[in-house]
């Protein structure tokens, strides 16, 4: 857990991950960071262990009054007796976890300064990195089609709608509790024509997005995002999202956190500044 820092950084760590992330794209190298960092931490792991139980018992250094010093004073073997295993194997588990969290993070970090001197935006990087993609060609690629996007008319239009959709859904949610409006909208209680509309282009924004993104076509799942613009517009201008009628309420609220799962098929807007 040595991690280094901007002031100490004795074995070059940030820039030796600087360097992986610039070979990995340069030569698009399909790579899944996660699945290789576990790899190696996983072998890592197993080096130390078959390090630790061939030692060899040294009367010296492990005599029986060692053990009167202390759990860490006791001999290499009593940490493989058969009431440990679990123990020590549920630690390394965790371990290993924590590891992995904590360089993809490290990498997410190097990546950003890379893209930084390339012209990308940070909260760009941030807003696809949410999504759990580790795959370093895909993330540029990503934030390639966002920035495009977010710098087209539509885009800026369609973020601000998010935004204001987003802080409605987290006011209510904090009353409601998370994840309360996840349900999909009833068809039967739209009101108002926008209703309608809006949940007809989400349905079909939100099937087009996923099928581009399938094909890592993302310019092409921005552009069928981009449809809901006019839909979202029209329903802030014209629906009252928290109406007196509870049933009404809930299922306005509902197709607020749909705008944000579709939205969520390419990015996370949330983690989008502006």
């Amino acid at each position: 857990d040595e991690k280094p820092t901007g002031s100490k950084d004795p074995f070059a760590l940030r820039r030796a991950a600087l360097g992986v992330v610039r070979l990995v794209l340069e030569r698009r190298v399909r790579l899944g960071l996660s699945s290789a960092m576990e790899g190696s931490i996983s072998r890592y792991g197993r080096y130390l262990a078959a390090q630790e139980t061939s030692k060899a018992y040294d009367p010296a250094r492990d005599a029986p009054e060692a053990s009167s010093k202390g759990p860490e004073a006791s001999a290499p073997g009593a940490a493989l007796s058969d009431d440990l295993p679990s123990f020590h194997e549920t630690r390394r588990v965790a371990a290993r976890q924590e590891t992995g969290s904590s360089l993809l993070a490290f990498f997410a970090d190097r990546l950003k300064v890379h893209l930084r001197e390339q012209g990308a935006r940070h909260d760009l990087i941030d807003a696809v990195f949410a999504l759990g993609e580790d795959d370093l060609v895909l993330i540029v690629k990503r934030v390639e089609a966002l920035g495009a996007f977010l710098d087209s008319e539509d885009g800026k239009n369609l973020l601000a709608g998010a935004k204001r959709g987003a802080n409605i859904l987290k006011a209510e949610e904090k009353k409601d509790g998370e994840g309360a409006f996840d349900a999909a909208p009833a068809a039967t209680l739209f009101k108002l024509p926008e209703e309608t509309a809006l949940a007809a282009a989400l349905a079909r924004a939100a099937a087009a997005a996923r099928e581009a993104v399938k094909a890592e076509n993302f310019a092409a799942a921005m552009s069928a995002l981009s449809a809901l613009r006019g839909p979202v517009d029209a329903f802030f201008d014209k629906v009252t999202v928290n109406d007196a009628d509870a049933a009404l309420r809930r299922n306005r609220l509902s197709l607020l956190a749909q705008i944000r799962s579709s939205l969520g098929t390419v990015a996370d807007f949330s983690r989008i500044e502006g």
